[in-house]
């Protein structure tokens, strides 16, 4: 691995960060949540017109830069140090890599080209609250992650219509294998309900996880809605409800989808194993991504909020001097640097990893720098509330901004024990010795023996 950042990706960093120090401080940041889209509608299209920053990575075919995640993961840190809220996450991270994994030429060309020209955005809507199982985060995503095919959840059937398809096959059924688009007045339909959706209250496309065949059959299949028509209304049978957040940076939305049109997101109309096979991998690939992104906006929020800390500690005066001169915060503030530089290196890693840096893939490397982040975070926060004293508890001062942050990033995709616990299980530490276990142990990176001190 290369430590140095090339030209190009220090002048993504140095573009961003001097537009949001122009466009999103603290007084922006508030404005913005209290909109009913929950971010600033023209700065988001600065940033997709100006930077291209929702088709980062996206390939060039379709209006992205064709970058690789360490360059997403270099623009998230920079949104984190702003603690910008913006559909970059739900958009360009979640919900844009499955698109263009899975929906085949036609769906990529329908739909990448607005996601990467910021004209629209989308969401990954995942049941249950079961985002990190579902991107082989915190468990594996082989299971029934969504919903088990019972009750709850989201189910998808296949509905008829009335274009003459095959006789006898009832209503709900899959259709045939080799079955083709579906015939006029049929299609899939979807039914049911997701708690916490990033971004769902406004995301134009929705990416859905479902479960298909009843209970039987039962498996987890993504589906893509179009939650806005030409004309901006919403999606027949489509319910969308903004949910209050303790981080308000971060908008969410419960969605109901009472029998919606959608269409699978795949080449296999029939929704077989080699669809569910490829959803798992998409979504496993997709989580490493994700993990990498979100540790480095976490290490861009707490550098910016231990930057804001020290320099508070050298004008407030206690005693006649400096509260930084004083040896006991100077050591705290010592160990926070440590801790933030440390899940900057082990973030990086990941994104690296997560762009195919490594021969021997390593799944867990974007668990374990999103863990040693989030830890990081939440430290800095604190301290940062702590140390500002009284006014770092109240409303006006920026240090809520990071501790929110810090308090809900680890709700998103944690938290950190099942992060660790996922990792060291992929990783064979936990294996009874031989067999696989065995083997997996000497394939373990550099990031998963740092965090169990192997």
């Amino acid at each position: 691995m290369d430590a140095a950042f090339t030209e190009e990706q220090d002048e993504i960093r140095r573009t961003l960060r001097a537009l949001l120090d122009k466009r999103c401080g603290p007084d922006e940041v508030r404005a913005a949540v209290r909109t009913p889209a929950g971010y600033d509608e023209a700065l988001w299209r600065q940033l997709a017109e100006q930077l291209g920053l929702p088709g980062l990575a996206l390939p060039a075919a379709y209006g992205g830069a064709g970058c690789d995640p360490t360059e997403l993961a270099l623009a998230c840190e920079e949104t984190g140090r702003a603690v910008l809220p913006a559909p970059l996450i739900g958009t360009a991270v979640l919900a844009a890599p499955l698109i263009l994994a899975l929906g085949g030429e036609r769906r990529r060309a329908e739909l990448l080209p607005a996601l990467a020209a910021g004209r629209s955005t989308a969401a990954l809507v995942v049941p249950g609250g079961q985002l990190g199982t579902a991107l082989a985060l915190t468990g594996p995503n082989d299971g029934n992650w969504a919903g088990g095919g019972r009750a709850g959840g989201i189910q998808a059937r296949w509905s008829q219509g009335h274009g003459g398809g095959a006789p006898g096959r009832r209503p709900g059924e899959l259709p045939p294998q080799g079955g083709g688009e579906p015939r006029a007045g049929g299609g899939w339909r979807l039914y049911g309900e997701a708690e916490q959706v990033l971004g769902g209250h406004t995301a134009d496309v929705l990416v859905v996880a479902a479960h298909a065949g009843g209970f039987a059959r039962s498996r987890t299949l993504l589906f893509t809605v179009r939650a806005k028509g030409p004309d901006g209304a919403e999606a027949p049978g489509l319910l969308r409800t903004r949910q209050t957040a303790m981080d308000e940076t971060r908008p969410q939305a419960r969605i109901e989808l009472r029998d919606v049109d959608a269409e699978l997101l795949g080449e296999d109309p029939s929704g077989g194993d080699g669809a569910t096979d490829a959803v798992a991998a998409a979504l496993a690939a997709t989580g490493a991504t994700a993990a990498a992104c979100l540790a480095a906006e976490a290490v861009g929020a707490a550098d910016a909020a231990l930057s804001r800390t020290v320099g508070y500690v050298k004008e407030r005066t206690q005693f006649g001097r400096p509260i930084g001169s004083f040896q006991a915060v100077q050591h705290r503030l010592a160990d926070l640097y440590v801790a933030v530089q440390a899940a900057r290196s082990a973030a990086y890693y990941a994104a690296w990893a997560a762009g195919g840096g490594r021969a021997v893939p390593e799944p867990g490397a974007g668990a374990l720098a999103l863990a040693q982040a989030l830890e990081a975070l939440r430290a800095v926060a604190a301290e940062a509330v702590q140390l500002h004293g009284g006014i770092g508890f109240t409303w006006e001062h920026a240090a809520h901004l990071y501790f929110k942050r810090a308090a809900c990033d680890e709700l998103l995709l944690g938290p950190v024990h099942r992060l660790r616990a996922r990792a060291a299980e992929q990783a064979g530490l936990f294996a009874s010795g031989g067999g696989d276990g065995a083997d997996a142990g000497a394939l373990v990176g550099p990031a998963v023996r740092a965090a169990v001190g192997a």
